[in-house]
């Protein structure tokens, strides 16, 4: 306890204190509510619409509405909200992270505050970390909402959903049972209807992952027209497992690109040619920490022998320093350990002849994300495979500040206390520690430190046989698919029965770790293992002689086979066992191998263990190793916290850029909907702004006629769109320029907002210009316009009519635009020009 909790008191007890009254007001209503019909609580649902708009706030409804949700849960789902359950809902309706222990049922928490602030109707999204539990909670939770007159959606990579109860389903009550029962871990696709992105965004409350939101955010601010967008603005957002999305994938942001012009195959060559001849130490140096590489000088003057250059920094050389650079990356081992510093089946796999990146937090798959700067390509490279050019940033957004958008913000998670400076200074969002149902009996045992990785994983086999003989289900959690797939050899080899779980096969991921808690049931995993999911003692659906004979022989034992970077990512681990009151036990085998120890830890340890002369598989269990291994993690999470400030502070300058430019695209796309005027207002403002005449305008726009309204919107879109991607790049390299500046004790940063300033100025002028120069150099030839192919714009005619008398009657008028000439040839007696067609056959 702080000096300062001894004083004050604890800010977390007083906040839990503060709320009791109002979840005593919630259960008093629930006698009352237990009598209202189905129709009824429709009804109520609708009042409470009502109310809303009759200036009475959210705060104002909440005890009904959170009595009218439980109520509706016990009859859809046999489940009833406990009283800490309503006190994480109340937590999260009030924008805040509520920290939830596993298994203490979050899915069902996040029902109530999504009911609450999807009777605004504009709206209540919740992100989840896969599209798997998006679709789970769609079909488990949808019944909740459907019952209270809500609809219900999820949003997926190809493909969105609406909740539909009646949709396909042979409804009996066999089915309906095995979801109530199964829902935690088995979709029934029956339920979920196919609809298009915008019906489902339409819908008051939105499953769906941090990338499909982000995405769907990106590609509407690239649409042609209004109606091709899909979202409808940001009012409420929960985020299922907070830490994992705002912490871990914050330093990637998301990004729409197209493929470079740049020639690919040079990759190749340097991977083949230049980076097997060089070597670590000697050529170049790698820093694992910041998994970097740098060339020696020893290691230039040998890559410019290869490649017949004078200077690599120099003419020739610059066109090759860059893919020298990141093949060296892809490549280069570290000299102490002989590891890639990046490595297959750790940082990404090959999968259908790509290479897909592996979050290293979650041990996901992240199909469609790529390294950039040719990093991707270099691996490709590396490996092989087929190269596919650079690719050029048309839009992108870090998920700092997509979910900053949202008028209010809450998260849910199991272990955000470490984190908790990050999420109050960053999203201005407070943690509040919600108790458990039932106390945490789980044990957690001291680490036990090995002296080599193999003895570590010896020790790792015989500690899970040994469990597994007395019927001990078993959970091993490991850092990476590669070493996940070994323990399963190790454990074939012992004769030891295992399920295997990694980012290969993760579609399994709900089915295997349900069935984890069973007798004897062995489950190795990487760090993705379990989230969203529930390990049920005894197996699932529950057995209770089972489970009574595994909470007899101690609970789940969960075993580490490495410390992770975050603390957060032990804890979540740590988390799988000892839900809601059952026994169990956690314990981590690390060595001084591992990577934390070897690049962050201590030599004081190793000193010690040669010193007593320990074998590689016996182990020491002493306070001072888990002191030092607390010591590195906080060593680690300080250095990533250091770099998601970095990342945040640049792009907070873009983001401002960045909602300036999307809303004058959103006002173009708006002007470009009314079919009278569309942009022309706007354009003749330009035409003044830049000294052109008005009628230069108006001679084109009657040399067009009715397609002017659709050419203006084409020329000031592909305009506004192509400076935009342009000026992402030209973003970047100026990011790159600055860094030099801090030797000459100027701050980067000050600097780059001062030229990024300066190039989104300059940018926005470039637009407006280039729009008026488009418009004046329009000529009546073929133009593409989105969607409708190509438009032959006729050109103008005073000839002869009869040179039309030479085609039949049929032919005559086909093809013939409302404001061109008539075919007929008829001549206006007042211009002396060919009466437009529209006014003599085209009445």
């Amino acid at each position: 306890m702080s000096f300062l909790t001894k004083i004050f008191g604890d800010p977390n007890e007083k906040y839990l204190k503060e709320i009791k009254p109002l979840v005593k007001k919630i259960n008093a209503l629930e006698e009352e509510t237990e009598k209202l019909t189905e129709e009824e609580m429709k009804e109520k649902t609708e009042n409470q619409k009502e109310r809303l708009e009759k200036d009475e706030t959210l705060e104002d409804i909440l005890p009904e509405a959170y009595a009218l949700v439980r109520e509706a849960a016990k009859r859809t789902l046999d489940q009833r909200h406990y009283d800490v359950q309503i006190m994480g809902a109340i937590t999260l309706h009030r924008g805040n992270v509520a920290e939830m222990k596993t298994g203490e049922g979050k899915t069902l928490t996040a029902t109530m505050p999504l009911f609450l602030n999807a009777l605004t109707g504009k709206g209540a999204h919740l992100v989840t970390v896969n599209d798997y539990l998006a679709k789970r909670d769609t079909v488990w939770m949808g019944q909740i909402y459907d019952y209270l007159g809500l609809t219900t959606g999820c949003i997926g990579d190809r493909e969105a959903f609406l909740y539909d109860s009646e949709y396909e389903a042979e409804v009996d009550e066999e089915k309906d049972k095995e979801r109530d029962e199964l829902g935690s871990f088995k979709i029934e696709e029956d339920f979920l209807r196919p609809a298009n992105r915008a019906e489902v965004y339409e819908a008051d409350i939105t499953y769906g992952t941090n990338n499909q939101f982000g995405f769907d955010y990106l590609r509407d601010n690239m649409a042609t027209s209004l109606e091709k967008k899909v979202q409808r603005g940001f009012n409420y957002c929960i985020i299922d497992e907070i830490d994992s999305v705002l912490i871990d994938e914050a330093r990637t942001p998301l990004i729409i690109s197209q493929p470079d012009k740049k020639e690919p195959k040079l990759y190749q060559d340097i991977a083949n040619t230049v980076v097997p001849q060089l070597n670590p130490g000697t050529h170049y140096e790698v820093h694992e920490k910041e998994r970097t590489v740098t060339l020696t000088e020893e290691g230039v003057e040998k890559v410019e022998e290869i490649l017949g250059v004078d200077n690599l920094y120099e003419d020739k050389g610059l066109d090759y320093i860059h893919n020298v650079e990141q093949g060296l990356r892809a490549q280069a081992k570290s000299r102490e350990t002989g590891r890639p510093v990046f490595e297959k089946d750790t940082h990404y796999v090959i999968k259908n002849n790509e290479v897909i990146i592996v979050d290293e937090f979650t041990g996901r798959l992240m199909p469609g994300r790529r390294w950039s700067g040719g990093l991707h390509q270099a691996i490709e490279a590396k490996e092989g495979l087929p190269i596919k050019a650079e690719s050029k940033t048309m839009a992108r957004i870090t998920f700092q500040n997509l979910f900053r958008m949202y008028e209010k913000l809450a998260g849910m998670t199991g272990t955000a206390k470490t984190s908790e400076e990050e999420f109050d200074k960053v999203y201005d969002l407070r943690v509040v520690q919600v108790p458990t149902n039932k106390p945490l009996v789980r044990k957690a045992l001291e680490d036990k430190v090995f002296r080599t990785e193999s003895g570590k994983f010896k020790a790792v086999a015989r500690e899970v046989k040994k469990r597994q003989e007395k019927g001990q289900p078993v959970l091993v959690g490991t850092v990476s698919i590669e070493k996940n797939e070994l323990l399963g050899k190790m454990f074939k080899r012992a004769g030891i029965d295992h399920e295997i779980l990694n980012a290969k096969n993760h579609q399994k991921e709900g089915q295997i770790i349900a069935q984890a808690g069973r007798l004897g049931a062995v489950t190795v995993a990487t760090n993705m293992a379990g989230r969203g999911v529930d390990i049920v003692l005894g197996g699932n659906p529950p057995d209770k002689e089972e489970a009574e004979k595994v909470k007899e022989l101690g609970g789940l034992y969960v075993l580490g086979t490495e410390r992770h970077e975050a603390r957060r990512i032990d804890n979540q681990l740590r988390g799988r066992c000892g839900r809601q009151g059952d026994p169990g036990e956690s314990q981590f085998f690390v060595s001084l191998e591992d990577k934390l120890l070897r690049v962050f830890g201590s030599e004081k340890i190793e000193n010690l263990m040669e010193s007593l002369n320990i074998p590689e598989d016996q182990p020491i269990e002493h306070k001072m190793v888990s002191g030092v291994i607390e010591s590195a993690q906080k060593k680690v999470e300080g250095m990533h916290f250091d770099a998601r400030k970095h990342v945040l502070k640049y792009d907070n300058v873009l983001s401002k850029q960045r909602e300036k430019f999307y809303n004058l695209r959103d006002k173009i796309l708006e002007m470009a909907e009314n079919e009278e005027e569309g942009l022309k207002s706007y354009i003749l403002e330009l035409f003044e702004k830049y000294g052109e005449k008005k009628e230069k305008y108006e001679e084109k726009e009657e040399e067009m006629g009715d397609n002017m309204r659709k050419i203006e919107r084409v020329i000031a879109l592909r305009v506004m769109d192509i400076r935009w991607t342009n000026h992402l790049e030209d973003m970047e390299q100026i990011k790159d320029s600055v860094k030099l500046r801090a030797y000459g004790q100027r701050d980067p940063l000050v600097e780059y907002k001062k030229e990024g300033h300066i190039a989104f100025k300059q940018m926005m002028e470039d637009i407006e210009k280039k729009i008026v120069e488009r418009i004046l150099r329009i000529t009546t030839t073929k133009i593409r316009l989105p969607g409708k192919g190509k438009i032959t714009l006729k050109k103008k005619r005073t000839e002869d009519p009869s040179r039309e008398k030479k085609t039949t009657e049929s032919k005559k008028y086909e093809d013939v635009g409302r404001n061109d000439p008539c075919p007929c040839g008829k001549i206006d007696p007042n211009t002396g020009k060919v009466i437009k067609y529209k006014k003599c056959h085209g009445k």
